[in-house]
């Protein structure tokens, strides 16, 4: 069954925030670097290349189905992030944005009844709780460690562990 075209340009729209997201990790990804935190940096850099593939899967998608993807002009992310608690509160709080337009996107596709499009979505709703588990369990050892220079260098060192 081809995609329709108000699903397609519904999954372009998605794709450009994904693609989004991947700028915005590589940005705060060099914002840790030059803050002396390559732990972190490497971390956001993996999410950089998660995003990327994220994105990479709903155009695989929309091609498969027969739609076209139109690629969108990326808005700038910002460049600096404050401290490394607020950094993480802005992750938690994107990939909260992010999970609710995929809900809204999933709702868009059940409401069609785009059966193929919502079993395809499921993907991306389960991939989000995990992200905003993954956030949120970064801003809370943060706010547990506060201040703690050793703790920050602990955590930075635990993130920088991260395997693909």
């Amino acid at each position: 069954m081809k995609l329709a075209k108000k699903m397609q340009d519904a999954l372009n729209e998605q794709i450009k925030h994904e693609l989004y997201s991947a700028y915005l990790y590589l940005s705060m990804s060099h914002y840790c670097e030059s803050h002396n935190l390559p732990g972190t940096a490497k971390w956001l850099r993996m999410q950089w290349s998660e995003e990327q593939s994220h994105a990479m899967r709903l155009m695989d998608y929309v091609s498969r189905r027969g739609g076209q993807v139109a690629l969108a002009a990326i808005e700038k992310p910002p460049a600096e992030f404050g401290t490394l608690l607020n950094l993480f509160e802005q992750v938690l709080k994107h990939e909260e944005s992010i999970s609710a337009k995929i809900h809204k996107l999933y709702e868009a596709a059940a409401a069609a009844r785009d059966h193929a499009m919502t079993t395809e979505l499921q993907w991306f709703l389960s991939e989000q709780v995990e992200e905003e588990q993954n956030a949120g369990q970064v801003v809370d050892t943060l706010k547990l460690i506060g201040d703690n220079r050793p703790g920050l260098f602990m955590l930075d060192r635990q993130l920088g562990e991260r395997q693909e």
